[in-house]
């Protein structure tokens, strides 16, 4: 692949691409953190807002050293923050998206509500409508099996903040599993209510731990809990 998969230099580049920080990059991959709002891809409507196009830019003028193309691994919603990992050559891309399904990913999320079961995992076949909306379905020839683990961190009267464990990476796995389960994501405007305290949705990638491509050492990256998460949990005195 090359010569060597050594990380490039800490130092910032004026290259920097808005809306992403990039936390790792070497000869095969590049990790950032993307903030709410920014889709992963492009769309009909929309070909530039996005990290793909922002880091295909910045690959191409903003390092010298890295080449000048990358490839989608994997995808988070636009409305979803946190961790994204790119390939830089087609040899990365494969291995990680072949062995994707066994990297360790966990995110953070605020539900509506209290839940009854404080820890546990939902299972389900996942499909999707004509109008791109998906949900569960009980015959396994109609769906995808989709898995995801989840324990309660802290919760208010109104709200639960929590930990989610991804088994497998279905599209809008988390936000339909819990809409599901009647506790929908804060600021869901597909799969849950209006709620006038969400400033965005309430979901966030924030670990990944992968094998490297080119070396197969394992790799952790991590990223903070967004401070408005934990606002929203927080609990009020009781007035004496």
């Amino acid at each position: 692949m090359h010569e060597k998969a050594s990380s490039f230099s800490n130092k910032p580049s004026k290259h920097q691409p808005h809306g992403l920080t990039i936390l790792y990059e070497d000869y095969d991959i590049i990790v950032v953190d993307k903030v709410a709002g920014l889709l992963t891809m492009g769309t009909d409507s929309e070909r530039e807002k996005t990290a793909f196009f922002l880091l295909s830019e910045y690959v191409k003028k903003g390092n010298h050293r890295s080449g000048n193309r990358i490839f989608i691994v994997h995808r988070l919603d636009r409305d979803t923050s946190g961790l994204l990992v790119f390939a830089k050559n087609e040899q990365a891309k494969h291995f990680l998206q072949d062995n994707w399904e066994r990297f360790d990913k966990k995110y953070f999320a605020v539900v509506q509500g209290v839940l009854r079961e404080k820890a546990g995992t939902i299972t389900s076949y996942l499909t999707e409508n004509k109008c791109y909306m998906v949900y569960s379905v009980t015959d396994p020839e109609k769906g995808k099996l989709a898995k995801t683990g989840y324990q309660v961190i802290k919760e208010s009267e109104k709200y639960s903040l929590l930990e989610i464990t991804l088994f497998t990476g279905r599209k809008h796995q988390i936000r339909v599993h819990f809409s599901e389960k009647g506790h929908p994501v804060v600021g869901d405007k597909c799969y849950g209510d209006p709620d006038k305290c969400a400033k965005r949705m309430a979901l966030h990638s924030a670990s990944l731990k992968i094998v490297h491509p080119y070396t197969n050492k394992e790799m952790v990256f991590e990223t903070e809990i967004p401070s408005w998460f934990n606002t929203l949990v927080r609990v009020k005195a009781n007035p004496k």
